[in-house]
């Protein structure tokens, strides 16, 4: 399947359907940042939440759509061109083109965010063309905010020494990005999409809310704050169901010990969380059929 952008541009992607006749209730996999494929992957890290996702949920009855990133995988464009505000509006774009086929209920359609993704399921949670919202470790303050959170816990893993020279680069880093700078460290990076980022406020977002949500943060998420969470609920006007997963990563793996980045590698070759998966589609499939009966 693919989606038409607002510019005209074709994301492609994969529509799963689950079995038996239709149409389905559905959801469209919003994933986290970078230069991510349909099914949440770069070249060279393996996350796989789209197939893991798509899966569950087809066992539960609900179709989804997931799609390649602009400059990515099978979808033209340039990545490194990209803004955040792109990303968003190409999850409303998804939306609408998933609402619009014959195979799907056009009332029954979520979005299922994971990190960046959950900040634009915020937004989407406000179109009247989305039926219930999924927040898979997504935070609830300014952007710049959230950077700062997780870049903290990234510096904390390094040798005492190497700390406030990390910190020092990294402000200045981060302040020639705001200024405009294309680059880092002489590589060029998505600065556009950096930007807009660091300028995003989810909260006023949140509050525009009016379907039910349901949020989950792992305690050993080093790049959001499960802290969070309470703020969605404070923030959400109708019905906000949140859940604190204690051994739970960013990954959206369990790690029972200490939580680092230097054990991504050794979670990525487990797969995503069973529990988590039956508790999202679950919860998805009761909401799509209250939907339904209303």
């Amino acid at each position: 399947m693919t989606v038409t952008g607002d510019d005209g541009l074709r994301l492609a992607g994969t529509l799963a359907l689950p079995g038996g006749p239709g149409p389905h209730p559905a959801a469209v996999l919003l994933h986290g940042s970078g230069r991510l494929d349909r099914d949440g992957n770069t070249a060279r890290l393996r996350v796989d939440t789209g197939p893991a996702l798509a899966a569950a949920l087809a066992d539960a009855g609900i179709a989804t759509l997931r799609y390649d990133r602009r400059g990515v995988g099978a979808t033209p464009g340039d990545w490194r061109a990209t803004g955040f505000t792109d990303n968003r509006r190409d999850g409303a774009a998804a939306v609408r083109a998933l609402a619009g086929r014959p195979e799907i209920r056009a009332d029954a359609v979520a979005v299922v965010g994971h990190s960046e993704g959950a900040v634009h399921a915020m937004t989407l949670g406000a179109r009247p063309d989305v039926a219930a919202v999924v927040l898979l470790a997504g935070f609830a303050r300014p952007g710049e905010d959230a950077l700062r959170w997780q870049a903290g816990n990234i510096v904390r893993e390094l040798p005492g020494f190497a700390r406030p020279v990390v910190r020092a680069v990294a402000r200045r880093q981060l302040a020639r990005i705001k200024a405009g700078s294309t680059r880092v460290a002489g590589r060029r990076l998505n600065a556009r999409w950096m930007r807009e980022l660091l300028a995003h406020d989810p909260r006023a977002d949140l509050a525009a809310v009016r379907v039910p949500v349901l949020a989950i943060t792992g305690g050993k998420d080093l790049q959001t704050d499960a802290a969070d969470l309470a703020e969605i609920r404070r923030l959400v006007p109708g019905q906000a169901e949140i859940h604190r997963i204690d051994d739970l990563t960013h990954l959206l793996r369990r790690d029972p010990g200490a939580a680092s980045v230097r054990s991504y590698p050794k979670l990525l070759r487990r797969p995503v969380d069973p529990g988590l998966l039956t508790q999202v589609s679950g919860w998805l499939a009761h909401q799509l059929k209250a939907a339904e009966l209303s």
